[in-house]
Order: structure tokens, then C-alpha cells, then sequence
């Protein structure tokens, strides 16, 4: 598979060395210094594009790419207004594409048990939920984009949440998400359900951004072959 890497930051590096590791090749590297390369010329003969950039200007990326045709991975956060736009565009042009704010195989379960977890504590009110997620200092989004998906499962499966806060603005029908930058940690998301007996609490911690690199490419080669707006439950038979 002939693969773009647009944006070649370390998320980019890491990609590249999954990518080449499985047997892909990377046709295209496109960063801010050559983004003029991001046209019909620069990507003929590209499979797949894997887009991490920043929230300014992912949505730029993921547009010229789609309306070339070329299926697009993307786990920029930060951008998600313009979604539905982008979703679009794909239909209109008869390719495929794939966003998650997480592209880990460990956190797209742990999404799943989350869930699953706000669902049968929905019939027990003394259960309260608090979301804490700590990355590293350069990391530029706050509340992580994981953080904000984790919150919105609850939300989908326990009717006394309507929305998620900042620790300090919490109300009575929010999620409180802590947010902590410190050092180089790649990523740590926890979600804990208080109450005055016990604590339920799940956790995931990631070691480096390999598993992000590596759930990206696998979600590269499943939508290479296929046509549509798909999500990592796809990728994984959820």
C-alpha cells in the first residue's frame, strides 16, 4: 500500500516506522514546509492518507485529499466542527474516511467498556463519574480528544449527564474532566465512579505512541478497499 504521511511531527515518525515494519511503502511525506505538495500531482499514486496535524489546519488537509479521491485517516482533535463537512465531501467523492480521537486497539476498548460500564450504573444514582486524562507539556488540546469522547459515551448511556465541565465548573448533569500536562507522558485516561461506599475506576495507560501509530495503519488498511464514513468499532468488529 502506497501510503501519505501528512504531517511528519513524532505521531508522523512513528507511522512511517509501523507502516514501512508491515510492508507499506510511504510515497508522501507532507509537512508545513511543503504543504504545496498536497495537491493531484504530489499524491498520484497514493492508497491512503494518514493526517496528524494540528486543529487549524486538519480540516484543509483532509478536504483536498478526499476531494482527490484518496481514502483518509485522521487523528487530529480539536477540529471537529467542521466533521460533518468533511463527511460530505467524502460521500460526494465516493471514497472513504475514518476519524477517532484515539486510534489505539487498548483505548477503542476501553471506550467500549467504559460505555458498557455507564450503562449499568445509569439505575444507580450514588454513582457519580469523574474523568481525569494527563499528557505531556506539548500536547495542545485540553481536554484530550479521548477525554471528550470517553465523556460523551457516558453521556449516550446514563440520562443524568447531559455534557462534561472542567473539574472546576462542574454542575450536577456534567462529567468533571480534569486536565494535566506534565512532562513527556504519552497518555493516561482514567475514569472513575465515586460514591460514598466505593470506587469504580478504569484506567488506561499508554507507553509510547506506537499504539496509536499502529491502530492508525490497521484502520489505513481496512478503509483502503471500502467506501464510506467508517470509526475504529468498524475496524475492530465491535
Amino acid at each position: 500500500m502506497n501510503i501519505a504521511i501528512i504531517g511528519y511531527g513524532r505521531m508522523g515518525h512513528e507511522i512511517e516506522s509501523v507502516a514501512v515494519d508491515r510492508g507499506h511503502l510511504i510515497k508522501v511525506i507532507i509537512d508545513q514546509d511543503n504543504i504545496s505538495d498536497l495537491n493531484e500531482t504530489g499524491m498520484n499514486g497514493i492508497d491512503v492518507a494518514v493526517e496528524f496535524t494540528t486543529p487549524d489546519s486538519a480540516f484543509g488537509n483532509i478536504s483536498k485529499c478526499l476531494n482527490l479521491r484518496i481514502p483518509v485517516v485522521s487523528g487530529t482533535t480539536g477540529w471537529l466542527k467542521d466533521y460533518d463537512k468533511a463527511a460530505e465531501i467524502c460521500s460526494v467523492n465516493g471514497t472513504s474516511f475514518i476519524h477517532s480521537s484515539n486510534f489505539s486497539i487498548g483505548v477503542n476498548i476501553l471506550f467500549r467498556l467504559n460505555s458498557g460500564l455507564a450503562g449499568y450504573l445509569a439505575q444507580h444514582h450514588e454513582y457519580k463519574p469523574f474523568i481525569e486524562e494527563i499528557h505531556h507539556v506539548r500536547k495542545l488540546d485540553a481536554p484530550s480528544g479521548t477525554a471528550i469522547t470517553l465523556a460523551n459515551g457516558i453521556i449516550k448511556q446514563n440520562p443524568d449527564y447531559t455534557g462534561w465541565c472542567f473539574e472546576n465548573d462542574r454542575t450536577d448533569k456534567q462529567i468533571p474532566v480534569r486536565s494535566v500536562r506534565e512532562g513527556i507522558v504519552p497518555g493516561i485516561h482514567i475514569i472513575s465512579w465515586d460514591s460514598e461506599i466505593d470506587t469504580i475506576t478504569l484506567k488506561h495507560e499508554s507507553k509510547s505512541r506506537k499504539g496509536l501509530a499502529l491502530g492508525a495503519v490497521v484502520a489505513a488498511e481496512f478503509i483502503r478497499s471500502r467506501k464510506g464514513i467508517f470509526t475504529m468499532d468498524d475496524v475492530l468488529g465491535f
